[in-house]
């Protein structure tokens, strides 16, 4: 049972007074401390983070640590890098972290040793994915393979996705990775009829290789193996890789013993890249490339868990958001990545913001009386600036954004990267000082907050720290308001259901709305 109450602290209290009290503007913020850019910026390894231009004055800035101070954020963080079961409601431990993990020495999850366990498997997949991108490993034709499609939903899909598509500039020439999870058939359609069954190889990732949606496309993919190599049972040949924390479900299943690769329960989905999840990605960058994917997320870990509150990445960025979002009456958080290649980056932290803490149950128990996970939502610049660009700058609502770009590009025109840098740092300064004008529909009032986040450059290793440092920064968000961030129970609901609904013929004991749709999609008569 929890004792922490978010709202009892003595500092939830101050920032609340804070926020009724404050009037100044960023712009005055600026005019009254001349050193306000060294302080409110930091930089770790090839990561600048500059939160400047955020609606917060020393005394909020110092509230908000106290609330982190407050709450038990520090001995949460001990205890997930320590191997507690966070994860209350499912009684597991949450240990993404491990999986990328530097340090020797044990890990202990319930007396057992897990980390020759992850070191093996890590080992399997870069073997793995090495042999595949060799051409070693073949198909029953005896060809190379030049298709890898990955075949999941939700973590098992989003994010090996995200990072196969940012770092685009290291796959291997000659071999494509695709990814199937929608189970909207004319999508399987497309895809398959782009690709020859005899070079194409298909990776089922499921934690328990029970998903409905990823089992159904799997079915549909081994059907098209069968009827295009004239073969039966294609998932028992090297066509066909399990990834999954059942492996005796994928034995059953078919697959070979030695193409069943695993990860744990205390792995969630929307955190499984690190894990043989990521065998796409692997197969994508090469081994190497993964490997330093994972030594940057493992350096924001280090900082993560290790740095005073106030010198701390996640930590600031979490409290500013709480600020936003508790405080200031912000619903939803933008981020804008000014790199193509990070096109899928917005949506993979939508999954991994709002699956992870939006929800209303404390993990004492009962009903939570604050707002908790905000929506999150964003494009890549600067196609947004010509989109929704207009509400962030003229909207009644404060949308709190996160600017995203690499300060190197090593590829394409050095002209145009500079335009894209100077369109990214001129819309975070003009959300800031707006600009006055007597028509009020020319009018920009400013004073709209933001952080822009710079990477030295694009690549496994900085990819793997921003992607940790939004993890944690979540974990921070959801140790704040007192819940789990690592459950995910409301997604069940609409699952169960329409499993019911597949099953069900007779729909008169559903709610009228419900069983009209059910009758005009089914093509079926009226009563």
């Amino acid at each position: 049972m929890s004792k922490y109450t978010p709202t009892a602290t003595q500092a939830w209290q101050a920032l609340t007074r804070l926020a009724e009290e404050e009037t100044g503007s960023l712009a005055e913020h600026f005019d009254d401390d001349a050193h306000r850019r060294d302080k409110y910026s930091l930089e770790f390894h090839e990561l600048y983070l500059d939160f400047s231009k955020n609606l917060v004055s020393d005394a909020a800035l110092s509230g908000l640590l106290d609330l982190a101070k407050e709450a038990p954020l520090a001995d949460r963080i001990a205890a997930m890098f320590a191997g507690s079961k966070i994860n209350l409601t499912e009684n597991r431990a949450v240990l993404h972290t491990a999986l990328r993990r530097t340090h020797a020495g044990p890990l202990l999850l319930d007396g057992t040793d897990i980390m020759p366990d992850i070191h093996q498997q890590l080992l399997s997949m870069k073997s793995l994915a090495e042999s595949i991108r060799s051409g070693e490993f073949r198909s029953i034709t005896g060809q190379a393979f030049t298709d890898v499609v990955n075949i999941g939903i939700g973590g098992s899909d989003l994010g090996p996705k995200m990072v196969c598509t940012a770092l685009r500039e290291f796959t291997q020439p000659g071999l494509r990775c695709h990814f199937l999870s929608n189970v909207d058939g004319a999508e399987v359609a497309t895809l398959l009829e782009q690709l020859a069954a005899e070079t194409t190889i298909f990776i089922i990732c499921s934690k328990t290789f029970t998903t409905h949606e990823t089992l159904l496309n799997a079915e549909t993919a081994m059907d098209w193996l069968a009827a295009s190599l004239n073969i039966n049972k294609p998932q028992q040949t090297n066509h066909c890789i399990a990834i999954t924390a059942a492996p005796e479900t994928a034995r059953n299943y078919g697959i070979a013993d030695d193409n069943i690769l695993i990860f744990w329960d205390w792995v969630g989905g929307r955190y499984s890249l690190w894990s043989a999840v990521g065998l796409s990605i692997c197969i994508s960058i090469g081994a190497k490339h993964f490997q330093e994917f994972l030594d940057g997320a493992a350096l924001m870990d280090e900082h993560f868990r290790s740095t005073g509150f106030d010198h701390n990445m996640p930590v600031l960025m979490a409290m500013l958001g709480i600020w936003y979002h508790n405080f200031l009456g912000a619903q939803s958080t933008a981020v804008i990545p000014y790199c193509e290649r990070l096109e899928y980056l917005p949506a993979f932290l939508q999954q991994l913001d709002m699956e992870s803490n939006g929800k209303s149950a404390t993990l004492g128990g009962t009903r939570s009386t604050i707002t908790t996970g905000p929506v999150l939502w964003g494009q890549t610049g600067t196609n947004g600036q010509h989109a929704f660009f207009q509400l962030l700058h003229q909207g009644t609502r404060t949308v709190p954004v996160d600017f995203i770009a690499a300060i190197e590009e090593s590829s394409g025109s050095a002209h145009q990267h500079q335009v894209l840098l100077m369109n990214m740092i001129a819309q975070s300064a003009a959300l800031m000082l707006g600009d006055y004008s007597p028509d009020i529909h020319k009018h920009y009032p400013g004073n709209k907050p933001s952080n822009v986040l710079l990477l030295q450059r694009l690549d496994a290793r900085t990819l793997g720290m921003l992607i940790a440092l939004y993890e944690h920064k979540i974990f921070v968000q959801g140790v704040i308001w007192d819940i789990n961030s690592y459950d995910q129970w409301g997604v069940e609901l609409g699952k169960r259901l329409a499993t019911d609904l597949m099953a069900d013929t007779a729909v008169a004991d559903r709610d009228p709305s419900t069983a009209e749709l059910i009758r005009r999609t089914r093509d079926e008569p009226k009563p």
